[in-house]
């Protein structure tokens, strides 16, 4: 499990390597916004990448990392390891996001593109941890990573001390999972989920993570399964589900109304909130995803 005092941990060991994250107030939405698109690769993912990566030993860096993702964790990972100064090599499947995989490689990392989708590409992980002994640097089932996702929480309990809710998206869990550890015993949080990806949705109804079939147009949230540590630690959470006209509808309303240019998967906690799904007097929405396609904007921007 990953605690408070792992976060704060965590914390002193990310001290002056990234920034933190603006929160901005939206009238118009009622809430406040975290808006962790500003971080480094654009999305909170670099917290957690860059704890794990600083903490691994001198061996483990001799060997390499290994990760999949579709493309946020996999930015983080690359980034993280030019970093700490180690090869890194990242699982991802056809169809990925092109400026997702061309910020990969830009920050230096080597791409897998074997896999033909998400099931296939964790088949591929495991063959390849196998056949190259690289330590590998899970997105959301590892306790550094989540400990350093929860930093998120903290700069919230600071700058939003009376903040009542705070609604996050949640793919595989990092996110909330390191929030919960973080301040889950002293604000209420509420999961946002696709309805088309719904992983800890069916982990909660099956009592363990069990594989679900993705397919959002937030791509940031399509994990295939809810990581054994987010379950563990955010069971007992509030669990919204939100359309994908409302993830454009909110995607919109963020990019008119608060001038965030985020990805679907950052519109995914607004949404909710827009949609009245959540009742909360100060409400703190994480705005996490700012990794997206022009082509992906504007046909959205485009809709009614």
């Amino acid at each position: 499990m990953v605690s408070r005092d792992d976060v704060l941990r965590a914390r002193e060991n990310l001290a002056g390597r990234l920034p933190r994250t603006p929160m901005l107030a939206s009238r118009q939405l009622g809430a406040r916004l975290k808006c962790e698109l500003f971080q480094r690769t654009g999305s909170f993912k670099s917290r957690g990448a860059l704890n794990r990566m600083s903490s691994l030993t001198a061996e483990e860096k001799a060997r390499g990392v290994i990760t999949i993702s579709a493309g946020n964790h996999a930015q983080a990972v690359a980034f993280a390891a030019a970093e700490e100064r180690v090869d890194a090599l990242v699982v991802m499947w056809q169809g990925a996001s092109a400026q997702k995989l061309e910020a990969t490689r830009g920050y230096g990392a080597a791409v897998d593109l074997e896999a033909g989708d998400t099931i296939e590409a964790f088949d591929r992980l495991r063959q390849l941890m196998d056949e190259t002994g690289r330590a590998l640097v899970h997105p959301h089932n590892d306790p550094g990573v989540v400990a350093g996702a929860g930093t998120v929480g903290l700069e919230i309990e600071e700058d939003a001390p009376d903040a009542d809710v705070v609604l996050v998206g949640v793919g595989g869990g990092g996110l909330i999972a390191g929030v919960t550890a973080a301040i889950g015993d002293r604000v209420r949080i509420v999961a946002v989920e696709p309805e088309t990806s719904c992983a800890f949705h069916a982990a909660v109804a099956a009592g363990h993570p069990v594989q679900v079939e993705p397919k959002s147009i937030a791509d940031g949230l399509n994990a295939p399964q809810l990581g054994d540590l987010p379950f563990e630690l955010c069971r007992h959470l509030e669990r919204v589900l939100v359309s994908e006209e409302e993830i454009e509808k909110a995607f919109r309303f963020l990019y008119a109304r608060a001038n965030l240019a985020c990805e679907p998967a950052g519109a995914a906690a607004a949404a909710a909130l827009l949609a009245g799904k959540v009742e909360a007097a100060r409400p703190v929405v994480v705005v996490s995803g700012g990794n997206v396609a022009a082509e992906t904007a504007a046909a959205i921007l485009a809709r009614p």
